[in-house]
């Protein structure tokens, strides 16, 4: 019979580090948030008002799957509720169990979730990739646990396939704009000394993982020369907040074979950049930025495009370009990946008002503008 082992501490949880990584390796669709450093990095940044409740499941002696959550609060117009959820706050676009058995891990999670309900309002599932990875396992598992879970969709990203190869993704595309970009190469390489350097090392246990500290500095500093450095609030790289907490996992992600950085370099100087993670062919795009002072010439269209160009080279096979729909990701993209949320609400006053009112949100609010809302 399997059960659960629930940790509440960095400290417990470092044990347990090379359990993670082998279910880590073991996931379908794998990506470096759903690695050990994602978490630890992220509990020591934002885990301050959190509970810590990472849930590992155990059947006849071993750990088949993990289930990290976190508990926090959040205001609501009824008052502050207590919300267990996964650890990703919009860092990426999907997340969910560990490991190779996600429906038996999922199912006793839940269980062991259901038997202590008492210490939430509600529970919160986001970033569920439902198309791809998750089906409808997410909801039947609630359902089955005695839950009501409320489905939404939560948000879109446009996404590149890859697999086309780069002819392919070309013939798809709209000839004037690939005219266009061929005449910005063009025009950059007449006035300027053109250098595109990519670093995607290979994992620490292969004798790699250098972080290239040079480059993540250069991403820094040409975000703090863009709009982004005027920005006293928000989730760009030139934020204090956002800059710490990305050059914390900065050597990690580069020591587990996961990080892709992109410079375009304009007699020298940086002047474009797009920094992203990566695993197994699939490219998630973090933060793109580009100097002002170049603005003329373009660079954020060319470096997407040697981007690209090179992500085919290399035989990626699909690039998630982050939220939002800009007419610069369209210009490249025929698909969008949409995550879902499913909520449950706790048997209590605060939390039948709270059900209601999403009822009246879900009925009277269309999906497809709450959707391009979040994913602004």
């Amino acid at each position: 019979m399997a059960g659960v082992i629930e940790l509440n501490s960095l400290e417990a949880l470092e044990a347990y580090r090379f359990v993670w990584h082998r279910l880590w390796q073991d996931t379908r669709r794998a990506d470096f948030f759903l690695t050990h450093e994602w978490f630890a990095t992220y509990w020591r940044h934002f885990g301050q008002d959190k509970a810590m409740r990472v849930l590992l499941v155990e059947s006849e002696g071993e750990i088949i799957g993990l289930m990290p959550l976190v508990l926090g609060s959040r205001a609501t117009a009824f008052g502050p509720i207590r919300t267990l959820t996964y650890p990703l706050d919009d860092w990426s676009g999907f997340y969910g169990p560990i490991g190779s058995q996600p429906t038996a891990t999922l199912m006793t999670a839940l269980r062991h979730v259901a038997d202590s309900a008492e210490d939430c309002d509600l529970l919160d599932l986001r970033w569920i990739d439902r198309r791809r990875t998750d089906g409808l396992r997410t909801p039947t598992a609630m359902r089955q646990m005695g839950m009501r879970p409320l489905a939404q969709p939560w948000m879109e990203y446009p996404l590149i396939d890859l697999s086309l190869g780069w002819d392919g993704l070309q013939r798809a595309r709209s000839g004037d704009r690939r005219r266009e970009e061929d005449r910005l190469l063009r025009r950059l390489r007449e006035r300027h000394h053109v250098r595109f350097e990519r670093h995607r090392p290979a994992a620490r246990r292969l004798g790699a993982g250098d972080p290239r500290w040079d480059l993540f500095d250069a991403c820094v500093a040409v975000a703090e020369r863009s709009w982004q450095g005027r920005e006293a609030t928000g989730t760009t790289l030139a934020h204090a907040g956002t800059r710490d907490f990305l050059r914390d996992l900065h050597a990690p992600a580069a020591q587990a074979g996961c990080l892709d950085v992109n410079v375009l370099f304009l007699d020298d100087r940086p002047a474009a950049y797009a920094y992203n993670y990566v695993h197994q062919g699939r490219v998630i795009g973090l933060r793109m930025g580009y100097d002002p002072g170049f603005k003329a010439v373009a660079p954020g269209v060319v470096l997407l495009r040697l981007m690209i160009e090179d992500s085919c080279a290399r035989g990626d096979v699909e690039f998630d370009l982050g939220p939002g729909r800009t007419p610069l990701k369209q210009s490249w993209t025929r698909e969008v990946a949409v995550s879902y949320r499913y909520t449950h609400y706790a048997d209590s006053f605060r939390g039948r008002l709270l059900r209601l009112r999403r009822w009246w949100v879900d009925r009277f609010v269309a999906p497809d503008a709450l959707l391009a809302r979040r994913s602004a």
